[in-house]
């Protein structure tokens, strides 16, 4: 039976839900917990799947729950935007469902049904995110997002993990109730409605302060963005297991943050209704000294995870800053930012976690020559670095296209020197790690000779990461229609 689109939206919520109850009650069979596991991913890939040609077609399916209070309803809409981030999310899960079976046997991990539920339940609250209708639904779904990872964040139960854990939810939870929480509040007064609207729902009500600080209200209290000064969450965060760290803190829990912060910009506050006064130009600053100077702490990392975390840092203030340029340019730039980053840092933490389990190093300095025992992962960290620097043939280089192009458009110098400095900073904290890898002599230690590749899941699974960065390059079709789509209902 062919489910209408309304239908496969609520699906796409329930899906991964009812999949976690599976995960749990097969918990003391592997096999079959792992299998619920890629059945309920492929599952919730086929809902997704099947809402993209009415999105594409420009509907927006809708469907509303229930009313809180007037104007403050339990309500979701599809739009372009949401459609991309889901369709990223449902396909990502997949591969890093195929990663962890990999990291979690070859680690002999504890507690791993708990950890593939709590997945479960990511996903849940990524779909409920992305196909959110209005800025209520956002938050409840936000706050569920930060509540069930972190489990996962605090999985190891080691003092070290708990106190990253901590960081992790007094963060997140923190800026979301003292500013975000207020700006719903402030926003459904003074518009009588959360709803996200083409055009937005602010035009005339606030004067050009307000809405500056309202804009601050929102993008800080989205703390999943990791504006600086509110980013330790996500290098804290790095304790989890690596495949938390490639999914939840390079996908769904990071792309949340910015994703939300394009959305609120967009259907809230309103492009036009932003550039005519002037309320945004802070935030180009801000979302640049975040950039270049996460970049600067990622060059002098020598923990592999904890020079990725940074960059993560870094390039979601791509997409912050390119969204407050408010250009039609740099608004596709930043959608398509949002797929290049997924892509490709999950590959480049996917590469982490395979050097990790073959050969137990963590720190770049160990890594001379590793490339030769590892040549699928060592290539394949290798293809993601070049999408993150923004060169081809990796689709980093389509989005820091359009992001310069919008740049170029307004004349807008700080971010153009932002853009090339930081990806001067990029080259410099990624191609040192592709050079000892390949082109420095292996050091001779104890019992290093033995170690190859890691598992074959996890390889499978970093090989097709990596070529879907130079994939969605060479066919950026989808992409690029859905962020066409959003800049012309942008208002």
């Amino acid at each position: 039976m062919m489910l209408t689109p309304e239908l496969a939206v609520l699906a796409s919520l329930a899906v991964p839900a009812i999949g976690a109850v599976l995960i749990a009650v097969c918990g003391q069979a592997p096999n079959a917990r792992e299998g619920a596991t890629l059945v309920t991913a492929a599952t919730l890939l086929g809902c997704v799947l099947s809402i993209l040609p009415v999105v594409l077609g420009g509907g927006q399916p809708a469907i509303m729950l229930f009313e809180v209070l007037p104007g403050l309803q339990m309500a979701f809409k599809v739009e372009p935007l949401g459609m991309l981030f889901a369709m990223i999310a449902a396909s990502l899960w997949i591969v890093n469902s195929l990663y962890s079976i990999g990291y979690m046997r070859a680690n002999n991990e504890e507690h791993q049904t708990r950890f593939f539920v709590c997945f479960a339940l990511a996903l849940a609250a990524t779909m409920g995110i992305a196909f959110s209708g209005n800025l209520f639904t956002l938050f409840v779904f936000y706050e569920l997002l930060t509540l069930v990872t972190y489990p996962l964040v605090t999985h190891h139960g080691t003092e070290k993990a708990r106190n990253g854990g901590r960081v992790y939810l007094g963060l997140l939870m923190g800026t979301s109730i003292l500013f975000l929480l207020p700006a719903l509040v402030f926003i459904w007064y003074s518009a009588g409605t959360t709803d996200f609207t083409a055009g937005g729902i602010l035009a005339g009500k606030l004067g050009a302060t307000e809405l500056a600080c309202l804009l601050g209200l929102c993008v800080f209290g989205i703390g999943k963005a990791a504006l600086m000064p509110f980013h330790r969450w996500l290098p804290a965060a790095m304790v989890a297991p690596t495949p938390v760290s490639a999914l939840l803190h390079a996908v769904a829990v990071v792309k949340a943050g910015v994703f939300s912060v394009v959305k609120v910009i967009i259907y809230i506050f309103g492009v036009d209704n932003l550039s005519q006064a002037g309320a945004a130009s802070w935030l180009v600053a801000v979302a640049g000294f975040t950039i270049v100077s996460a970049s600067v702490v990622a060059l002098g990392a020598d923990n592999l995870k904890r020079r990725l975390a940074y960059s993560t840092i870094s390039q979601l203030s791509y997409v912050v800053m390119a969204t407050a340029l408010l250009t039609p340019l740099s608004i596709i730039g930043a959608v398509l930012h949002i797929a290049a980053h997924a892509v490709g840092k999950i590959t480049l933490f996917f590469a982490a976690g395979a050097i990790y389990t073959a050969a137990h190093k963590t720190e770049v300095s160990e890594l001379d020559g590793i490339g030769r025992r590892m040549p699928w992962t060592m290539g394949a960290f290798g293809i993601a670095a070049l999408s993150m620097i923004g060169l081809p043939p990796a689709v980093g280089f389509a989005s820091k296209w359009y992001m310069v192009s919008g740049a170029m458009a307004t004349q807008h110098w700080l971010a153009l020197t932002v853009i090339a400095v930081s990806t001067l900073l990029n080259a410099g904290y990624f191609l040192p790690v592709i050079y000892r890898a390949f082109f420095v002599a292996p050091r001779h230690e104890p019992h290093d000779h033995s170690h190859g590749e890691a598992p074959l899941l996890m390889v499978i699974a970093l090989s097709v990461t990596a070529a879907g960065t130079v994939l969605l390059l060479v066919f950026p079709d989808v992409p690029l229609s859905l962020a066409r789509q959003l800049i012309n209902f942008r208002g």
